[in-house]
Formats: C-alpha cells, structure tokens, sequence
C-alpha cells in the first residue's frame, strides 16, 4: 500500500512517470544534443570524435550512442592546468561564464577540476530535488547539514536542492561535531545529510559525549546520505536507522558526473536512475558490451544530458553496478540499479585468487551487532601468500564474548567473501575515525 498520495510522489510527474519507449526517444534526442554541444565547442571532444570518424548527426539509435568514444578520469587529468588554465580544452564555455569551481576528492589519485556555470549549478539543484523529494523533504523540513563546505561538491548541492524544494537549511559548516549536534537539537531540524561514517560518528559522539540519544533526544525524521556505499548495504542502513531512530535513504553522485541515482521512500532494495537527465550504460568488463539484462555486473558508462561547461558524454565511472529485475512500486519507470554501487572496478581485487568487494566486508562486521561501527583491513603478501588482517572494535559491554563474536565474524566472512582473516580486537574508539569518505581498505601488495 502506498505510503503518501499519488499525486505528491513526483517531482517531475512527467519526466518520472514517462512511458519507457518515449523515454528512450528522449535520451537518444538529449544525448545527440549534448555531443553536438560538446563537437562544436570543445577541442577535446572534437578531437576524441573526429579521431574516432564519428560525428552527432551519426547518432540515431542507443547502438549509435555505444559506438562513441569513452572519457575516463585520466584523460581529464591529463589535459587540466593547460590553456584556459586550469581546465584544459575540455571547457566549452568562455571562462568567465564559469561561476563555480570544485575538484574531485582525490581518491582516485590527482584530483579533477571541475568548472560549472550558474546553468549547471541550477541543474545540480535540480538534479538533487528528485532526490530529496522522492525521500520525503518537504518545505516544512529543516535541515542541517553537518558539512565542511568545502573545494569538494560532498553536499553544497544537496543544500541548494533543498532550498530549491523550499526547506529551511541550517549550514553546520565550521561547528564540530558536538556543536552540531546540539545545534540540531536546539532548533528541532528533522533531516540531515552526510556520509555514512559520519552519521554513524555522530550517534557515537552523540551518546559518548553530549550524554544523547540520537532517537529520542533530536528530532531526526530522515537521513540522506553519500559519498560511501553504506547505505545501500543493508547491515549498515540498519544501525544508521535504529541509532537515529530516522529513515535512511542513499543517493549516488560524482562531482565530474552529477547526482544521478536516488532511493525513493518506497525503499525497493534498489536506486532509480535519473534517466530523465542521465544515460546509464552497463558495460561487461571484459567484452565492452551492453548489458541490458538484470542482476549481470558490469560497470557504468554514464552521461550527463544538460551540463555544458564540462560535460561527462560516455564517462567510464568504474563503478560496479546491476540492473534490477524489478520496477518499483513508487510508479516511476525510471530503471532501477540493485543494491546501489557494488564496488568500483579499480577497487574489486583478487585475494586468494578470489575477487573480493570491499562493501562485503562492511556488510558482515555491520551484521554483527556486537562490534563497533569502525574496522580495518589491510591486505599484504607473506611469501607467496596473500594475506588479510582485519581490525574490530569491541562494544565496551561485549568484551566477556569475544570467542562468540569471532565465530559469528568468521562465519559472516566466510558466507559474504568465501575467504579466511586474521582477526584482531581493538579497544572500543582506538581505531581511527573520518568526517568525511573513509578509507578501511588497504592492499599494500606490491603488484596493487
């Protein structure tokens, strides 16, 4: 049974609810439309074409669009810092139209300029009141967002969504984490957005230091989140959910892509894709072929319809996704990925000569409720064996059980990753903790 009416489900009730031919009709016109853009004002772009004998008036069917060359993040790399400095000839606008500046996180390696205009930006904005508005924001939301503002796009985006829907938005930006907090009670906010280590961070500072508990001290109705895959991993969506007493909801972006995946408040076990204003190809790692069959992983080709100064045509994102087998029940016919990113594709290793997602381990520490939220792998060669060490925290009150709760982990481990640890526990808060995107997985093998 639907939660909310019908007619209050849509942001775009058109775009969201468009039969499936004429959406496909609708990219195959806004992708020929962006190329051209891309063709006639970029010199990158022109190059990568003509180098590839292919030009926008070729495109006419979704097989047209897999024919065009890709961008990857090391093409980007390679041209930024060159004239017009220091986005290289990539940019398609004049640079002062440009009137936003953000850089990847780094992650990855060198980061990545990326230059928007005040159009973009309103399509940021826009982008982001599908996502919020799918999960319930309203204007009579307040949210606050515990943010450092910073180069990185994280969620200025989000903030400008919100507004965009009306919201009343508290920026949390220089406060710490105790301010913030008290700061959320102080002025009853009922949403907030953040990474998943961060939100989990805050109900353990919350309870810790401040003496609160996050379900019944504030007023939290719903939690969006980025930046990390927690909260499409069910183990983790469920610690987040009970310690904030809140709906946890998941979206995916990038800043050289855009927001382009969201979970509505239908919470299918998957994320729609904003196939009004993005084109999600899945690739087959090996092949380089098209899959359009569910749950079959590849990785994501994606293009942005609508962002001009910089576009991302064909970006090969390295992000592992699937194709659920299922509509949602919400009425949108936007195409849904099951599970949310499963990993990326630099970050998918072979350790044993078994492939291992990184996101499996988090599922299986997460499911056992006796340990903490922080943990730590490292992988390293010993001889000519790989080997994994993986470092827990003990719930303070849990400390009687450790032979119970190793077997439980080894059993979770074995079931999720089909391979052995060596498992250490760690005092309860001795690990370290992140504000923003954590970093749990080392693989410190030479050839990695």
């Amino acid at each position: 049974m639907a939660m909310f009416p019908k007619s209050d489900r849509f942001w775009n009730p058109l775009l969201e609810t468009l039969p499936r031919e004429r959406l496909r009709e609708l990219q195959i016109k806004k992708f020929r439309r962006i190329m051209k853009w891309a063709f006639d004002h970029s010199k990158f772009h022109r190059r990568l074409y003509e180098d590839a004998g292919i030009e926008p008036g070729d495109i006419k069917t979704m097989k047209d669009i897999s024919m065009v060359p890709k961008v990857e993040k090391s093409m980007m790399r390679g041209i930024q810092k060159k004239d017009p400095y220091p986005y290289g000839d990539m940019l398609c606008v004049p640079l002062e139209e440009v009137s936003e500046f953000r850089q990847t996180s780094g992650t990855t390696g060198q980061p990545v300029y990326q230059p928007d205009t005040w159009q973009d930006w309103e399509w940021w904005a826009e982008a982001w009141a599908y996502i919020l508005y799918s999960q319930g924001y309203r204007r009579s939301d307040r949210v606050f967002i515990p943010f450092g503002y910073n180069i990185f796009v994280a969620f200025w985006a989000g903030h400008y969504g919100a507004e965009k829907l009306g919201c009343e938005v508290v920026p949390g930006g220089v406060l710490n984490t105790e301010a913030r907090l008290l700061k959320m009670q102080e002025l009853k906010a009922t949403a907030t957005m953040a990474t998943p280590t961060y939100i989990l961070g805050m109900a353990d500072t919350a309870r810790t230091k401040l003496g609160l508990d996050p379900a019944k001290d504030l007023n939290i109705e719903k939690i969006t989140c980025a930046g990390e895959p927690g909260a499409s991993i069910p183990t983790t969506k469920k610690r987040m959910e009970e310690a904030w007493g809140a709906k946890v909801y998941d979206h995916i972006g990038a800043t050289e892509i855009g927001a382009w995946s969201y979970e509505c408040q239908e919470q299918p076990g998957g994320l729609h894709v904003n196939e009004g204003l993005f084109l999600v190809q899945i690739e087959d790692v090996g092949t380089g072929e098209i899959i359009e069959e569910p749950n079959r992983q590849g990785k994501m080709v994606i293009t942005a319809f609508d962002r001009l100064a910089q576009p991302c045509i064909r970006f090969d994102s390295k992000d592992i996704i699937v194709w659920h087998e299922q509509e949602c029940a919400c009425g949108r016919t936007f195409r849904m990925i099951k599970g949310g990113v499963v990993g990326r594709a630099d970050d998918i290793t072979k350790v044993k000569g078994v492939l291992l997602a990184p996101t499996a381990i988090e599922e299986a520490v997460r499911g056992v409720p006796e340990l903490g939220d922080e943990y730590e792998v490292l992988v390293t060669k010993k001889g000519d064996t790989d080997d994994i060490s993986l470092k827990v925290e003990l719930q303070p009150e849990a400390e009687d059980l450790k032979e119970k709760i190793l077997a439980k982990l080894n059993d979770q481990l074995r079931l999720k990753t089909n391979l052995r640890y060596n498992i250490s526990f760690h005092p309860y808060g001795s690990l370290p903790r992140y504000d923003v995107k954590a970093k749990r997985f080392k693989d410190l093998r030479k050839d990695h």
